[in-house]
């Protein structure tokens, strides 16, 4: 795979923390224009919001729910040079609550693409190997085009119907997939894809998590980047000197679920924790709170390492899958650190 090193990655992935304030607000210091925006409260048991601008900014999803797109327009109302701007929604802007927000820059509201037999709306950024794609499934076998040189993560969900977040990485099968809007471990079976994606296309089923007839979906797609994403799994060992994950960078953003347990997914960002114990998680499948007692985490120079013995991160030789993003890169001109 041919790699493009990417000197500073909060240009492409950033984290932004603010309190509420029940009215209209706008959100700075991202430090570039998202495109794909994941907001959730922290201090109260709110719902996921998730935009992004293809869709337009008063269109949302939620990871802890299986619903359909909603329209919001109190939610996020635009996307700028800096940040975002937002209403007076409670699960994004609810007075004296405090919030996270995990941003990425894709390429705009997109274009057509017809590398697949289905025309998708792509906006893809080939340097940070992001993309940001919406379809209309066919009910039949088919493909669609991503953007990107290849694909090593996604997300999708059905905007039409009530369904659940379909979610791939490289270390899976291609025939099976997690959810993030519940505890399950993998679900396998021929309605998934028909191969691995590749250069061009995912290779879609008969599915109503990705190509139901008529259905509208949208798919957030990733292309491993050295120095600036990984993708991948883990095997837990049981112990507080856990499992040490390479990922050749500093990390700013950790999402792990363990594929063999009946337990929510766990996201850590270095905004939350700016120093080890890195031990605040959000939980994608659920809208609890933030909690600082499901585990703890060591962001490293060049990786991270499980600190826990909490089976959700690190049962012994169960199977973590993990998607990361970095704070900086290993080496080159800004090279990483120890926290």
């Amino acid at each position: 795979m041919a790699y493009t090193t990417i000197k500073k990655p909060s240009d492409y992935f950033n984290t932004k923390l603010w309190t509420g304030n029940g009215g209209t607000q706008s959100i700075t210091g991202v430090g570039f224009q998202p495109d794909f925006t994941w907001i959730k409260s922290r201090s109260a048991g709110s719902w996921h919001h998730m935009g992004d601008v293809v869709r337009g900014a008063d269109k949302r999803v939620q990871t802890n729910s299986t619903n359909a797109e909603s329209t919001v327009t109190t939610g996020i109302t635009s996307w700028d040079s800096d940040g975002f701007s937002l209403g007076s929604n409670g699960d994004t802007n609810a007075s004296s609550e405090t919030f996270a927000s995990w941003n990425w820059k894709a390429n705009g509201a997109g274009s057509a693409n017809t590398d697949g037999t289905i025309t998708s709306t792509v906006s893809a950024n080939t340097i940070s190997g992001f993309s940001i794609a919406t379809w209309t499934g066919t009910g039949s076998n088919g493909s669609i085009g991503h953007g990107l040189g290849g694909v090593d993560c996604m997300i999708i969900k059905d905007l039409s119907n009530a369904r659940d977040f379909y979610f791939w990485n490289k270390s899976m099968a291609y025939n099976t997939r997690l959810e993030m809007n519940n505890t399950e471990t993998f679900t396998t079976g021929t309605d998934n894809m028909t191969a691995l994606p590749d250069a061009t296309k995912i290779n879609m089923a008969v599915s109503t998590q990705n190509n139901g007839s008529g259905n509208n979906y949208v798919g957030y797609f990733f292309q491993e980047k050295q120095g600036f994403s990984k993708f991948g799994s883990y095997t837990g060992n049981g112990s507080t000197d856990g499992t040490f994950v390479y990922t050749g960078f500093k990390p700013a953003f950790v999402l792990v679920k363990n594929t063999q347990q009946l337990d929510n997914w766990r996201l850590l960002d270095n905004k939350r924790n700016e120093f080890n114990l890195v031990d605040n998680f959000l939980f994608p499948s659920s809208s609890i709170a933030e909690n600082t007692t499901s585990g703890s985490f060591d962001f490293l120079s060049n990786g991270f390492k499980v600190r826990s013995s909490i089976g959700a991160i690190n049962n012994n030789n169960d199977t973590m899958i993990y998607m990361a993003f970095a704070e900086q890169p290993l080496v080159g001109d800004n090279p990483a650190t120890a926290r």
